[in-house]
């Protein structure tokens, strides 16, 4: 009915490819970067108030401990699952606690009760997240880093503040975590070298931090790789170890330019102050990071564009971000050099398909023919992704998800070469003519046509419905492949036979 005449023809081509570009359009979701998995492990970073001594961060454990302990004997008590191991780290750099759950799949019900836990100590907030099979630091698998950076210290914290308030009000459960911090009440000692005593120990105000690096914690000088051996630092230390406050720091003794030995609060002296725990730079200015993981609902990409679009520009225009830059990194980054990436890739892997088709068929037509099945298999390919993350699990559009799309264009060509190479086969081996050699080839090929996609489409269900761990890292390839597959096989034998019956009728017999 479709090969009726050429109305019907043409209607047949622009009905099933322009649903499809729709169906694209509309149901293609938001970008995340690397699969999260469902790893066994979820870690949760405190942010202590200023001025927490060793014996308040070890009161702090024990309560956690006590907390959570019933939930280490008891299996679902309170919707909870039995915890397995539970850990707590604590210093002046980091605070931390976690735990692992005896079912291994069930690890993220954990983290309301971690959550309560950080919520109950006064003073006290931080994130509660499950830690990423491809994340490399603490905290950082599925973020935006959003970098506010300046000169001065009390314009970045008062901007920093005024985002970290806005995107808990644009996204209320997602986890933000301030890096170094969002206090600057921590006490700090500062240095201050007199200038014209330094100068006139022929030393240089570089040279004095330097030594102080050394008396502190040592400063790296160099490499060293033991054949067979993985690289060492070369660090610098002092040889006394009695430098455990600013004052004994101050007498310590270092050499001058002329060798003379003299004590540290000769060339300089203390100054109290407050501050932050660290000073972190971004291209030589002041930065503090926001770590924003947003919740599963909410993907990376969304999350990204709506700090960048809309928050930064409102707190701009509202005068709250002076003296201040705004910009984007960390994973969010990363996410839009590898979505550019493989969309060229995509195109590079349609040009090539092209390519090799043309010399195959000895013609720059027929190969556009089969390259119809793309949009095809595209929308079928985010339908799939669409029914599994509404019917068996959540699946976000990560970059595994994308590779399933490059790999369709190699997979569902295959149907559209059958039908082409036989039409031709009829023309120029059995003499058939237009419309006729074309229907033949349908009648001739849907069968295997339909017993390959069947064998495949069957392959590939154990990849979209298995269960249990590992598997929520492939379904999302899988739905992608099957759903392509599945729409284009049905679609192509309506639009490859349409397109094909137009130029089909320039071929000639060839005896």
């Amino acid at each position: 009915m479709t090969l009726r005449n050429g109305l019907s023809r043409i209607l047949t081509i622009a009905l099933f490819t322009g649903v499809s570009v729709a169906l694209v359009l509309l149901l293609i979701p938001k970008a995340e970067y690397l699969p999260q998995g469902n790893r066994n492990l979820i870690l949760n970073i405190l942010v202590p108030p200023p001025g927490y001594s060793e014996e308040k961060r070890q009161e702090i454990g024990d309560y956690i401990f006590d907390r959570v302990a019933p939930h280490l004997e008891q299996d679902w008590k309170d919707g909870i699952p039995q915890i397995k191991n539970i850990f707590y780290v604590a210093s002046d750099a980091v605070t931390l606690f976690g735990g692992t759950s005896m079912h291994v799949t069930e690890a993220r019900k954990m983290m309301p009760l971690f959550t309560e836990v950080m919520n109950s100590i006064p003073g006290m907030f931080g994130v509660s997240i499950q830690r990423g099979i491809f994340e490399s630091g603490i905290g950082k698998g599925r973020t935006v880093d959003v970098n506010v950076s300046g000169n001065d210290t009390d314009r970045i914290v008062a901007a920093a503040r005024a985002l970290f308030g806005a995107i808990k009000q644009a996204i209320p459960e997602a986890q933000v975590r301030p890096v170094p911090s969002l206090e600057i009440s921590y006490p700090e000692v500062n240095l201050i070298p007199d200038r014209s005593r330094v100068i006139a120990n022929g030393l240089s105000e570089r040279e004095v931090g330097i030594y102080v690096d050394v008396l502190m914690d040592g400063r790296k000088i160099g490499e060293y790789k033991p054949e067979g051996n993985k690289i060492m630092d070369l660090v610098v230390q002092s040889g006394s170890d009695n430098a455990r406050t600013p004052e004994d720091l101050m007498d310590s003794v270092i050499a001058n330019a002329f060798g003379e030995l003299v004590q540290l609060r000769d060339l300089s002296r203390l100054e109290y102050r407050q501050g932050m725990t660290q000073i972190d730079h971004l291209e030589r200015n002041r930065n503090i990071r926001l770590e924003v993981t947003p919740p599963d609902e909410v993907a990376l990409q969304s999350a990204m564009e709506l700090v960048s679009e809309q928050l930064v520009p409102d707190l701009e225009a509202a005068g709250q971000l002076q003296d201040a830059t705004v910009s984007i990194g960390g994973n969010a980054d990363k996410l839009t050099e590898t979505r550019i990436a493989l969309q060229w890739n995509f195109v590079l892997a349609v040009v090539i398909t092209y390519l090799l088709l043309s010399a195959l068929f000895s013609s720059y037509f027929y190969p556009l023919i089969i390259l119809f099945s793309v949009p095809l298999a595209a929308a079928g390919g985010f339908i799939g992704l669409e029914l599994v993350d509404r019917f068996l699990a959540p699946q976000p559009f990560d970059i595994l998800v994308m590779l399933g799309f490059i790999i369709l264009v190699g997979t569902v060509v295959n149907n559209a070469i059958l039908i082409v190479h036989q039409t031709l086969n009829n023309v120029r081996q059995e003499g058939l003519r237009g419309k006729e050699a074309v229907l033949h080839s349908v009648r001739t090929r849907i069968r295997p046509i339909f017993m390959s996609t069947s064998t495949s489409l069957f392959g590939l269900l154990p990849l979209v419905l298995a269960e249990g761990s590992g598997t929520e890292l492939y379904r999302g390839l899988g739905s992608v492949i099957l759903g392509g597959l599945a729409l284009s096989t049905l679609l192509t034998l309506f639009v490859v036979p349409a397109l094909l019956s137009f130029l089909i009728r320039l071929e000639r017999p060839t005896h």
